[in-house]
Formats: structure tokens, sequence, C-alpha cells
């Protein structure tokens, strides 16, 4: 027999956008649990999600793959069968329990090789496989902004809260009683926050009253952004969005961020106390990101840091010293195979991303610096892909019809943090967006144009299938 190998704890909140946390550089946040967790292990300063949409990204990290190759399209879909390869399936036979706990929303008959503990109502929708496509020159909207934004307030209870209480319940009580011999334990504990509804209780929000600043959106940039982007706006209902609404909503995802950091260190806490602590590699990190109304934009959906980079901590002290940094671009497929490696486990052959492993052991081992993510879901004229390597990201959005050329977007990250001098058009860079796009390419193994293809016809084969269901 082999070294046992450790328990896996995976925490996934929902929408976290990482410059939201103290550990990341946010002198106003207050993430304590979070930030003693980076103090413990090792931070990932450029991960990012593989879709920046709550199932897509979730799916994707469930198959290990790239949404355009299991058609994990929209927050309607699932992966292609219920017995479809998984992370859980492959950890089974290298000995661990795979359990999840909270939100993994999957169709309702699927857990994809999970045995599921906690019930909540976030894994009970059904999937329809649907999908739309906005008309590219049609950027009419509502008069009012989103009624999303009605649940900007404080409060002592809503679905968010209810839902995430119940998690740290369950993955306590769990953790508590797990005995140092038992079969060791993949984990997956989902929570809901800091997804809206952005209903927090007061002395959390407290804080942060007029403390965090409004957006920076320079003269005529929101006229300057890309089509889709354009769209977002339009079809999330964005356009018209008071400021007193926008400086209450930031500050109130402040204090919802560090009610789930409380939450988490209460997760966190049950862990130390129990048989099981110092065999256990804790993995914290979020679906997607949230935009907060930078650019104009609320929720995730695009490709500015805001909603595609998303928080990584690992930690297990027995293996790696803490408060490590490592700058350079993963991806949340390259956790999955880390995840696959740290137990043992056989990942498929066909499976996407590289084990973190060797770059966490060692700071100085060649790592790719590579990622990439792509978005093919709703309020949209066309799908759109992105890499991010280096200083650099490169943006491609596919043609919408033939009438519409395809759109490129490619920032400095170094020089352009902000992302509002898009150098795509400058001829001095078509040899880099080349490049580019030729990695891409590579990455993906079929180009973005085929992609949305394909898409489209999946949505039209959803939207027969429901219109046949239909009675």
């Amino acid at each position: 027999m082999g070294e046992r190998p450790p328990n896996i704890l995976v925490i996934m909140s929902d929408q976290h956008n990482a410059a939201v946390t103290g550990c990341y550089g946010n002198a106003i946040a207050r993430t304590p649990h979070l930030d003693g967790l980076a103090k413990r292990g090792v931070t990932f300063e450029s991960c990012y999600c593989n879709s920046p949409l709550c199932v897509p990204s979730r799916l994707s990290f469930t198959a290990g793959k790239y949404i355009s190759r299991v058609g994990a399209w929209n927050n309607d879909a699932e992966l292609p069968s219920a017995d479809y390869p998984s992370l859980p399936r492959a950890m089974a036979p290298a000995g661990y329990a795979p359990v999840l706990c909270g939100k993994q929303p999957y169709e309702r008959t699927r857990s994809y090789g999970f045995k599921e503990i906690g019930k909540t109502t976030s894994n009970r929708g059904s999937k329809t496989g649907r999908g739309t496509r906005r008309d590219p020159d049609d950027f009419t909207s509502e008069p009012r902004p989103s009624a999303r934004f009605d649940d900007f307030h404080t409060g002592d209870d809503s679905s968010v809260l209810r839902h995430d209480r119940a998690v740290t319940t369950a993955a306590s009580a769990f953790l508590r009683e797990r005995r140092a011999h038992d079969r060791p334990f993949f984990l997956f504990t989902g929570y809901l926050a800091p997804h809206y509804p952005l209903i927090v209780p007061e002395r959390y929000w407290r804080p942060y009253d007029r403390r965090v600043p409004l957006p920076d959106i320079p003269d005529g940039h929101l006229d300057a952004l890309p089509r889709n982007y354009r769209h977002l706006r339009a079809g999330f209902q964005l356009t018209a969005v008071p400021p007193e609404i926008v400086r209450r909503g930031r500050e109130l995802y402040y204090g919802l961020t560090e009610w789930v950091d409380q939450e988490i260190g209460v997760v966190l806490a049950a862990l130390a106390g129990s048989a099981v602590a110092d065999d256990t590699v804790v993995i914290y990190t979020s679906d997607h990101g949230e935009n907060l109304g930078e650019h104009g934009l609320w929720w995730k959906n695009c490709m500015y840091e805001y909603a595609a980079r998303v928080p990584l901590v690992v930690s297990w002290p027995a293996r790696w010293r803490g408060g490590q940094r490592r700058p350079a671009t993963c991806s949340l497929l390259d956790l999955v195979q880390t995840i696959a490696d740290l137990g043992g486990a056989a990942a498929p052959a066909d499976w996407d991303g590289d084990s973190l492993l060797p770059w966490l052991d060692d700071a100085a081992s060649p790592w790719k610096d590579l990622a990439v993510s792509e978005y093919y879901a709703h309020h949209i004229a066309s799908g759109y892909a992105m890499l991010r390597t280096g200083r650099h990201k490169y943006v491609y959005h596919t043609a919408p019809d033939d009438a519409h050329p395809p759109e490129r977007e490619l920032y400095d990250l170094v020089a352009d943090p902000g992302e509002f001098a898009n150098l795509a058009a400058e001829p001095g860079h078509a040899p880099l967006i080349r490049r580019l796009h030729a990695a891409l390419l590579a990455e993906l193994g079929e180009d973005p144009e085929v992609t949305e293809r394909r898409c489209r016809a999946d949505y039209a084969r959803g939207a027969a299938r429901e219109a046949s269901a239909t009675p």
C-alpha cells in the first residue's frame, strides 16, 4: 500500500470578484478567514474561470473540459449524459468518497458521481437546452433598470442567506464527524454568496457605507464597448442605473462577501478542530466574478477581469509553506487536474488543463501561463472566447451574421489594468493578434466560428424539444 492520499475540501463561492478580498490587495474588504487561508497557503493571482456564468463554469469544472467540448452553453445546459465521465467519478476509484454539499446546479436527476449531503434547493432545476441570440443592431432596452436592483438592501433573511447557512451547518457536521481512518473524502462545498440578491444584515453593510468608490468609467467608454457588451447592457437593463444604486450595490456586495467569509470561517474552524485537519487540502475559489458596475456592467458574462478572474487559494501546510504567491495565469480546468493529481486519480486522457502540483511544489517550475474562457449564453449577438497569457488578454467575438464581421479585444494588463484601451485595431499589434488567435485555436481545437454554429444548432434543437413537449 502506498502513502494515504489527503482529504480534499473544495469551497466554491458564487460570483466572487477576486479583487474584493484582502489577500488580493483590497484594503477595504474585510475577509479575515480567506486572508488567513492565504497565509497558510498558496495564492494564485491570475486564475480564470472557463466560462463567466454559473452552470457552464460548474459543468466545465465537473467534466474537466471546456464548455464548447461538452455543450455547456448556458444555464439551461447539462452534460451530454447522466453517466458522463466527471471529476467525482475519477476520484472514486482512487479511494475517495466524493461528497457534494450545497450549490452545484445540475439537472435535478443528476449528480455526476457525487453523494449529496445537506440537501438544498439549488440543485433542483430542469434543463431545456434552449437559448437565443439578440439582433446585432437592436440595442433597445427596457426603460427602467433591472428588477434585480430592487434586491439591493439590508436584511436578515434571503434565499442566499438561508441556503448558505444550511451549507455551513452540513459541511461543518461532516468534518467534525470524520475520523482519521475513514475513507479519504473529496468534499465540494458550494456557497451561493456573494451572488445577488445583494441582501445582507445591516451590521455587515455598515462598515462599507460611503467607503467603496464608484466605478471608473472614462468619457465615451460605454459607446466604444464591443457589440456584445453593449448587448449585455441592453439585455440586462443596465443602461440607466442611478449612481446611488451603483454605490449601494457595491457596498452591499462587500458586506455579503464579508458575510460569506464568516460562514467559510465556521467550516474552516470545524476542520481545524477535527481529527482530519492535518491531512486535508483546502481549496478556495469561485465559479466566476462580478462586474459591480465597472464598464457599465453588472453580474458576469463578459471577459473583463472583474467577471472572468477568480480567487484561488490552495492550502496544505504539511506540504506547502504558507504565504506564497503564484503570479502567472491558470484556470479552473488546471485546478481540476490538480485535484485528480493530488488524489492519485486517473484523469481521462481527453481532459483539458494541466496539474498545478509541480508549480505548487516549486515556484520556479515551468508553467504554461495560459487560460481560456468562453461565453455562448444569453443577451449577446454572438459567442466569444478569451485567451490570457503573459501580460496580454485577447478576446475574439464571432460574427453575428454575414453583415457583421467578428470583433476583437486586446489589452495589455500591465500598462492598462482597467482594460480601457482596446489595442486590437492598432496595426502594430497585428502580429501579436495573429499569434494569440492561433494559440486560442490550438488550445480549443476548434475555430470559435464553428463553435458558434454548433451552439446555435443546439439552441434550435432545444427550442424544438421544448415546443414538442408543450401541450
